[in-house]
């Protein structure tokens, strides 16, 4: 199967879906339980909102890779450790968060500077 950048958004996307319907049904008791609704929530949020953009430039010409890229990074980064801090506790995992937060910044950056087609 050829890589593909719309079908690695889709499933981001699902991913997306998913973690959201967990969080408030199946994890929301140890959620309320750990007091971390709120960061499983800003998890969600900015997971959606890069899957959004990870399909708008999936099929851009010419492909803004880096954009996409850290987007994606920035995603798994971000988003995942807050996944993690919210069920586990462990608040080590709020050190490398800002890292995501970094590849976010760096996605929209490229953007910003991006040359017209």
């Amino acid at each position: 199967m050829k890589f593909s950048t719309t079908a690695v958004s889709a499933a981001m996307g699902f991913c997306a879906v998913c973690t959201g319907a967990f969080g408030a049904h199946g994890l929301k008791p140890l959620l309320v339980q750990n007091g971390t609704s709120q960061i499983w929530e800003k998890a969600v949020f900015y997971h959606f909102i890069h899957t959004v953009m990870l399909f708008v430039l999936a099929d851009r010409k010419p492909f803004p890779a880096v954009a996409w890229w850290s987007f994606l990074a920035g995603i798994v980064v971000f988003s995942g450790s807050l996944y993690l801090l919210a069920v586990s506790k462990c608040l080590w995992l709020g050190a490398v968060t800002p890292f995501g937060g970094l590849a976010f910044l760096i996605g929209w950056g490229c953007l910003i500077f991006k040359k017209p087609a």
